[in-house]
């Protein structure tokens, strides 16, 4: 038997950019379906490192990540609980006169955006930072950043949206999506056919075939962020850590457990998912005992990876589609969407009802990429006249 379903807004992929949106439609009075093939934060949005920081971020996600940075606070009057949600601060640490170099450059760049960076050099990290061992030259400070439980999060606005009235769809893959007249018929798992006026595409890093099959074809890959995580100890670090150019982030829970993130897992044969690599635990561990010597003699309990889709310029697609009225894309975050999220389900809610937002978008557009389009001869057949559609499994 066929199940029918009609509502203003689907939206396909249950992570925290998805969820996020459908809560924030629901607030506007939209009738709203969240559709996931698994279960809604299972995938990046309730696998990643955890950070909420805006400092390094690129200067034209500074106002989106501005936007979320409101909504953090609200966290528990929002969906209900905290989600762990610690404005720790995020420390930014320069291993040679070149990165700090870079650090206080960045802090120019920004300084009309709000972040309220703090330049620290190797005798006041000393210290404010007295855990933190030798071989760091300085720092740059962001007080209102730190850090959650992405576990908590993001199934936190799966079930807030629930509870608000979204029709939430988990282990329902959607199986084709068509334009059809002035809306959308989708079909999905469970001989579900499904009609809307607008489509979201948050399916993160299984959105391209979808984006594609409407005429616009992006260069999303996938990475595989491993982490790492201690048994609980006493307090080692204060702050939320990372480095300048990267390589290690790390930071310590409530309950004394120590998070350190950064480097890749290795894909398996389904490429949907991974497992982390020993030598690269191993790795993670050294380098942060290297530099945090409270950590030498810490245990790792746990050892995880997750799939992300991963953009070449390091910015998401997050904006309404070129080819489709009524297609909204929001992917491919880079392993940097966990603090963003929040700020983009509220920016969707908004293009949704009113075509637009205030919240400058346009570095996001998934039209930057129309010159690799034409280049390749990709996208053709899917334009403004005709009907574009997606069949085959969608995987959110």
């Amino acid at each position: 038997m066929i199940r029918r379903l009609e509502v203003d807004v689907a939206i396909i992929g249950g992570g925290l950019v998805g969820s996020s949106a459908a809560l924030a439609l629901r607030g506007m009075g939209f009738s709203v379906a969240l559709l996931d093939k698994g279960f809604c934060g299972a995938q990046a949005s309730g696998v990643n490192y955890g950070g909420v920081r805006r400092q390094g971020r690129p200067i034209e996600q500074l106002p989106l990540s501005q936007r979320a940075h409101a909504v953090w606070p609200r966290l528990r009057a929002l969906i209900g609980i905290d989600g762990e949600f610690l404005r720790s601060g995020h420390l930014k640490l320069a291993r040679d006169e070149a990165d700090m170099a870079s650090l206080e450059a960045y802090a120019e760049a920004v300084a009309e955006q709000g972040l309220d960076l703090e330049l620290i050099g190797h005798n006041g990290l000393r210290e404010r930072f007295g855990w933190i061992g030798a071989g760091v030259v300085g720092a740059s400070f962001c007080p209102g950043d730190g850090h959650a439980n992405p576990r908590l999060v993001a199934t936190g606005f799966a079930a807030a949206a629930r509870r608000a009235g979204v029709e939430v769809l988990e282990n329902t893959a959607v199986e084709g999506v068509t334009r059809d007249g002035e809306g959308f018929a989708l079909e999905a798992a469970g001989n579900l056919s499904l009609r809307s006026r607008f489509v979201i595409n948050s399916a993160g890093a299984w959105a391209a075939p979808f984006a594609e099959s409407f005429g616009e074809p992006v260069p999303l890959s996938r990475i595989y962020p491993s982490m790492v995580v201690t048994e609980p100890m006493e307090q080692v670090m204060s702050v939320n850590i990372g480095m300048e150019g990267g390589g290690i982030y790390t930071r310590q829970v409530e309950r004394g457990n120590i998070v350190v993130g950064g480097e890749r897992a290795l894909p398996l044969n389904d490429p949907d998912f991974s497992r982390p690599r020993g030598d690269g635990a191993i790795a993670i561990m050294n380098n942060a005992a290297a530099l945090f010597p409270g950590l030498r003699h810490a245990q790792a309990i746990r050892f995880w990876s997750g799939t992300e889709g991963a953009m070449p310029d390091k910015n998401p697609v997050v904006g309404p589609s070129g080819t489709t009225p009524g297609l909204i894309h929001a992917f491919g975050f880079t392993g940097a969407g966990f603090q963003i999220a929040p700020g983009v389900g509220e920016v969707l809610a908004e293009i949704v009802r009113g075509g637009e937002t205030q919240t400058p978008i346009a570095a996001f557009s998934i039209g930057r990429f129309s010159k690799i389009s034409a280049r390749t001869g990709a996208g053709s057949g899917a334009g403004q006249n005709q009907e574009p559609h997606y069949r085959g499994e969608l995987r959110p």
